[in-house]
C-alpha cells in the first residue's frame, strides 16, 4: 500500500517547464496566413520624380519685398532684370495675376524685414490666395548669413 501512495504523489508533483507546442504551431499557422495572404494584398504605385534633364527651363519667382516702412517691391527674379516696382497690395496682386496669365506655374515668393509684424506677411499671403494665385511661400535667410 505504500508504494501506490508514491507513484500518486509522483504525478502530482508540478511541472517546472513551459510547453512551447502550442506556441510554435500558432506561429506556423500565422505564418502561412501571412504567406498566402500577402501576394493577395494591392500594392501602392509611388509616382516618383525622375533626375534628367528637362524640357522647359525653370521659371524665375516673382518676389515680392515688404520693408520696414511697410512699403512693398515686387520684381521678378532673374539675372536679365534688377528692376523693382513700387506697389500697393491691389496693384501687387493685378501685378502677379498678369505676370500668372503668361505662366500660370509662375512661383510667388514673399520676404520681409525682420521688424515687420507677421500680419503684414499674412495679409499679402491671404491676398494672393484668395485670387486663386498658386505656389505662394516665403522666403528665408540662413541663420549664417
Amino acid at each position: 500500500m505504500a508504494s501506490i501512495q508514491r507513484s500518486s504523489r509522483s504525478k502530482r508533483r508540478m511541472m517546472n517547464e513551459i510547453n512551447v507546442v502550442p506556441y510554435i504551431d500558432v506561429m506556423l499557422v500565422l505564418l502561412v496566413i501571412f504567406m498566402v495572404a500577402s501576394p493577395m494584398m494591392t500594392t501602392g504605385v509611388v509616382d516618383l520624380p525622375s533626375v534628367g534633364k528637362t524640357n522647359q527651363v525653370p521659371v524665375a519667382p516673382i518676389e515680392v519685398t515688404i520693408k520696414s516702412d511697410k512699403l512693398m517691391t515686387v520684381r521678378i527674379r532673374d539675372s536679365k532684370s534688377t528692376d523693382e516696382l513700387r506697389v500697393t497690395q491691389e496693384a501687387l496682386v493685378q501685378f502677379v495675376k498678369d505676370k500668372q496669365l503668361l505662366n500660370p506655374d509662375q512661383p510667388v515668393i514673399i520676404s520681409a524685414d525682420r521688424n515687420i509684424k507677421y500680419d503684414t506677411v499674412l495679409t499679402v499671403m491671404d491676398a494672393l490666395q484668395k485670387q486663386n494665385v498658386k505656389r505662394v511661400g516665403l522666403m528665408v535667410k540662413a541663420t549664417g548669413s
